[in-house]
């Protein structure tokens, strides 16, 4: 049976979403986190980008606005459509040996 863990973690604390999820979920499941393009950098993370689960980043052509639970009359972006940061979503698959694919959303 296929599953998936999806969600947009807090930041500061998303390489521990991502690594508690793969503990998480069987064999060939799914962890897809939205997250900030600048995750892929950091010594930090970097462990865990060698353990070769990552399979997709689908990165957004356009920057997407993002407000805390919704609310986005504090972030007016001034009067803009798009946000100030590149977003994208990162699935990882638990068992996953082979290089990451990037693709466009």
């Amino acid at each position: 049976m296929g599953g998936y863990i999806l969600t947009n973690p807090p930041y500061k604390y998303a390489k521990e979403f991502v690594e508690h999820g793969l503990e998480l979920i069987e064999k060939d499941n799914y962890v897809i986190m939205f997250l900030k393009l600048q995750f892929l950098e950091g010594k930090a993370r970097r462990k865990l980008f060698d353990k070769k689960q990552l399979k997709y980043v689908y990165v957004f052509s356009e920057r997407q606005r993002c407000a805390m639970n919704g609310d986005f009359s504090k972030y007016t972006n001034n009067g803009g459509t798009h946000g100030a940061v590149a977003y994208c979503w990162f699935m990882w698959q638990k068992g996953f040996k082979g290089e990451p694919i990037i693709r466009w959303i």
